[in-house]
């Protein structure tokens, strides 16, 4: 007996030695990510800045130890924030060490006006340097060709290949999957365009869906083109005609006789063209510092000076009230910091970045609120990013002024109600039955085990009706229109920025610099610093805030790919409650 409890005590002693060790082995790892990331990149003179976009482009990237982390066998989907690549392209523009801007493209894991953004900042650049702007691929997308459109020598691999065939957009449907499962969503919504409960009860696009998706692919594609146009010097007529005749499949050196690219060579030949610009002899390395690391390095020539004056500039990302991997807009914290913003007399001007499809109705006012109360005080202009639509359209509407790029998909006024009626699913295929009381006629109001009743039916239909009136309300005054004149071009339809621009949704176009020049201007602010809301957490708060659910997020993006959008699409509707502010569908364009 003595001989079996001291094996026992060695036994407890040894899982408490080795807990003891993995616990100061956690804390050594985080130390090393967490330093790690407070160090600033070293750049050497001669330098390239390459931009390499392989990762999700976001607004802003958090500083996550997460990021670079690179475990063998355990990779993770990057994030590329859109503020580090302008203001990295922005410091090139003057520092010396910096001698050319090397684009390393294959495909774009970001929305559009993103790709828009980045496009205008590296025009600027042209504007403001002599340096030159190579892109270089082995096939390039195409988001990625109209962004390499516009590089001082676009080069593609002998054998590479650029996807030019024109948009398309694609929408999955989970109606037939439901009907297996014995599930039925109960819609209730107004507008005819509000397609983001189809996928719930269609097998295909209605034919308002349909058209509205065509009209805005349209307007994107067409304004692509004319940028390529511009760029290439090929009319736009002939870029359609290479999409019709599908040039995905056609190698590198007839791209050339099309004027499509400027060369095709392989990577050593343009290695040798990039040694002779940053002036490196013979096979040495050449000095290259990624966006990502330079947005830290300070450069004095591009260190404005300190005023009092600042902006806040604060990011709405995500959907409203719908959170999945640490992803979504809080409703409760973005009010406080616009409150906490327009209480404080040093905040000039406001400028809210929104980034958002939507999602809940009832938060989406809760925000629109807070909104009003600043415009009313202080200068606000909004920006809308990829995607400003629906509840994000709402939260933006009562801003001084309104910039958007011309392929923001925005719009999408309109509101729906979704109710599951699991019924068949527990009761015929698993089994399980219900039985109710209540002290009430309708203490059990629309339950998830039965089919709504007419009165449940008609009381929802008036909520959302209500709900809509007050959407279209807020729209109008916000906007100085007539309801009538927001009603026509609402309805839950989309728009594209452009289609926005000229039935007065936006007011100009632009992107964050530009919405923020325009706060300055209206504020009569001659000089002035901004300042990004909410503040990021430092890594090591991000890394115990998030860490169970961004590395479960992350890893699923980087296992599914593609296919991580219908995963989030079903977890969204799971935590879809209330009435729903929120564009048709997640976009996918390719």
């Amino acid at each position: 007996m003595k001989g079996f409890f001291k094996y026992v005590l060695a036994t407890v002693v040894g899982l408490l030695v080795a807990g003891i060790i993995g616990l100061i082995l956690f804390f050594m790892i985080i130390g090393v990510l967490v330093s790690s990331s407070e160090k600033t990149t070293p750049v050497s003179n001669n330098s390239l800045l390459v931009l390499k976009l392989q990762g999700e482009i976001v607004d802003r990237a958090p500083d996550s130890p997460f990021e670079n982390l690179n475990i063998p066998g355990l990779q993770f989907a990057q994030r590329i924030g859109l503020d580090d690549i302008t203001s990295s392209l922005k410091k090139a523009a003057v520092d010396e060490r910096i001698k050319a801007i090397y684009m390393d493209l294959t495909y774009i894991n970001g929305g559009m006006a993103s790709v828009e953004e980045i496009r205008n900042a590296l025009k600027t650049f042209k504007e403001e340097c002599d340096k030159p702007i190579y892109a270089y691929g082995e096939m390039f997308g195409q988001k990625a060709y109209y962004l390499a459109s516009v590089a001082d020598k676009l080069i593609i691999h002998p054998q590479g290949v650029i996807d030019f065939r024109g948009l398309g957009g694609q929408m999955a449907f989970y109606k037939n999957a439901l009907d297996k499962l014995g599930v039925e969503m109960q819609i209730v919504r107004y507008g005819k365009f509000k397609g983001a409960v189809e996928p719930y009860i269609l097998e295909k696009m209605s034919d308002e869906n349909r058209e509205q998706t065509q009209m805005y692919l349209n307007s994107l594609w067409n304004h692509m083109l004319q940028g390529i146009s511009e760029e290439r010097n090929i009319p736009v007529d002939r870029l359609n005609q290479y999409a019709d005749e599908v040039l995905t499949f056609t190698p590198g050196q007839q791209l050339v006789a099309y004027k499509l690219v400027d060369a095709a060579k392989y990577k050593t030949e343009v290695l040798d063209e990039l040694r002779e610009i940053t002036g490196i002899s013979g096979t040495k390395g050449i000095p290259v510092v990624g966006v990502s690391d330079y947005a830290d390095v300070p450069v004095k020539a591009a260190i404005p000076s300190f005023s009092q004056n600042k902006i806040a500039v604060i990011y709405a990302s995500g959907e409203i009230g719908i959170t999945l991997g640490n992803t979504g807009i809080d409703a409760e914290n973005l009010s406080r910091e616009i409150r906490k913003v327009r209480q404080d007399s040093t905040y000039k001007a406001i400028v809210l970045r929104i980034n958002s499809p939507g999602g809940s109705a009832f938060y989406s006012d809760v925000i629109w609120h807070e909104v009003k109360l600043a415009a009313e005080e202080k200068t606000l202009v909004a920006s809308f990013g990829d995607v400003a639509a629906s509840g994000g359209y709402y939260i933006g509407c009562p801003a001084d002024k309104i910039v958007s790029s011309p392929t923001t998909l925005t719009g999408s006024i309109g509101i729906f109600g979704t109710v599951p009626n699991a019924g068949e699913l527990l009761n015929d295929k698993l089994g399980i039955t219900f039985d109710a009381v209540g002290t009430n006629e309708h203490s059990n109001l629309i339950p998830a085990t039965r089919a709504m009743t007419e009165y449940e039916r008609t009381l929802l239909q008036r909520y959302v009706d209500e709900g809509y009136q007050l959407f279209l309300s807020c729209v109008s005054e916000g906007r100085g229109m007539e309801i009538t004149q927001v009603d026509s071009i609402g309805e839950g339809r989309m728009w594209s920025g452009e289609h926005a621009l000229e039935i007065g949704l936006v007011d100009r176009f632009g992107g964050l610099d530009e919405a923020i020049e325009l706060a300055a201007e209206i504020a009569g602010l001659e000089e002035y610093r901004t300042v990004p809301l909410p503040r990021m957490p430092n890594p090591f708060e991000e890394l115990f805030r998030t860490a169970p659910d961004e590395l479960r997020t992350r890893w699923l993006k980087k296992e599914l790919g593609v296919d991580y959008i219908h995963y989030e699409q079903l977890k969204k509707a799971k935590q879809m409650k209330g009435v729903m502010a929120r564009m048709p569908f997640d976009v996918e364009i390719y």
